[in-house]
């Protein structure tokens, strides 16, 4: 099991085929389970500093899909989709995610994202269980890590702004 931390962002290689990212964020589980489910929230942090999301479509129910594009600063678009299997507000939220590799979508992973609160404040668990090793692998290559923690910084501030206005 390998770990690293980045200041308040840990993440865990759990085993061949699954990581688990672990992040505290200072704002209630209601909040969080808002500003990571829907749309208009979403296009202000989801995805590294250095891309936009110009498309965020969330049917957010079990069975429902979502579309998620980011666009970086050249014009290329990276493309998300995936279907919701649980949806528990404001606590869990269960779906799978695939990734656009020129013509052809990835093997999908299983997310399971679990949200705790304690005194006003909310750990947040994903579980992502890949298809296979090379899948966690490319995934993680692919600079996943380092996009997440810009992307939870910036939840980070959304969060503050959303807690304030509260």
């Amino acid at each position: 099991m390998t770990t690293t931390n980045r200041a308040r962002h840990e993440l865990t290689i759990v085993s061949d085929t699954e990581i688990r990212i672990t992040r505290d964020f200072d704002a209630p589980a209601r909040l969080v389970f808002k500003a990571t489910t829907t749309p208009e929230y979403m296009k202000r942090w989801y995805g590294c500093s250095e891309m936009e999301m110009t498309t965020c479509e969330i049917d957010l129910r079990p069975g429902g899909a979502f579309l998620w594009v980011l666009r970086d600063q050249d014009g290329s678009e990276y493309k998300f989709k995936g279907e919701y299997r649980e949806v528990d507000p404001p606590h869990k939220v269960v779906f799978t995610e695939s990734f656009l590799m020129g013509d052809t979508w990835t093997n999908g992973a299983l997310n399971t994202v679990a949200m705790n609160e304690h005194d006003g404040k909310t750990t947040v668990t994903i579980g992502i269980v890949y298809a296979s090793k090379a899948d966690r692998d490319g995934h993680l290559g692919a600079g996943m890590e380092t996009g997440m923690a810009q992307a939870h910084t910036r939840l980070d501030a959304l969060l503050a702004e959303l807690v304030q206005a509260a």
